[in-house]
């Protein structure tokens, strides 16, 4: 397989038609070799359009939704990150090159190791990672330029947006499924923040993600 060419098709057929034109996304998907962090067993699939599989029913996402992201949150060489998900690391991987300095925490211990792994032979010294349970908030009194929720909530916990400095920007894909729709909060002011609906999607939700109270008759 010609990975180059692969990688190169990726980003010709998917990632641009899906409006994501800046050149310095598209240039950081050539850097960062996304099949570095596909499992091994799935590892001809990295540049396809489709979640692959990583276990415990976690997925990585689709290639253009990686990209689109990024650009969305428009992440300058000063900011402190937050991931809620770690997953494959690959996001890890693309959000600390850009970024000053990252903090991703999973669930999954299994996931956390991996990812200290991958991060570490691709030279990575600006993340931390944690195991631990962030669904719903990350204690954390420096507070973030940047939070990302790399799997869907039904609901977005209020304990995030005090966690974002001024001017910082969170993205989360909120609601159920079949649609569910990508957000990006910008917190403008202190105790004000302005919310855009980016587009409609479906992805696997946060392990303990909050819930919307069900009805009871």
């Amino acid at each position: 397989m010609d990975m180059e060419q692969a990688r190169y098709n990726m980003v010709e057929q998917q990632i641009r038609p899906w409006d994501v034109l800046n050149q310095g996304v598209l240039d950081l998907l050539f850097k960062v070799r996304r099949e570095d962090f596909v499992p091994e067993a799935h590892r001809a699939l990295a540049f396809v359009d489709m979640e692959i599989p990583l276990g415990h029913g976690q997925t990585m996402w689709t290639p253009k939704l990686e990209a689109r992201v990024l650009q969305e949150l428009d992440i300058r060489p000063g900011d402190r990150v937050l991931e809620i998900g770690t997953g494959s690391a690959y996001l890890t991987a693309l959000l600390a090159f850009q970024a000053a300095n990252v903090v991703s925490v999973d669930i999954l211990p299994e996931f956390t190791a991996a990812a200290t792994q991958k991060l570490r032979a691709h030279g990575f010294g600006n993340v931390v990672l944690h195991t631990g349970d962030a669904a719903r908030d990350w204690p954390d009194e420096a507070g973030f330029d940047v939070i990302v929720l790399t799997g869907s909530t039904p609901l977005l916990s209020d304990a995030f947006l005090p966690r974002l400095k001024v001017g910082g920007r969170l993205f989360a894909i909120t609601d159920e499924a079949p649609v569910m729709h990508a957000q990006l909060i910008t917190r403008t002011a202190p105790g004000a923040t302005r919310s855009v609906t980016l587009f409609e999607t479906c992805v696997a939700p946060l392990m303990n993600a909050p819930q919307p109270a069900a009805f009871v008759f």
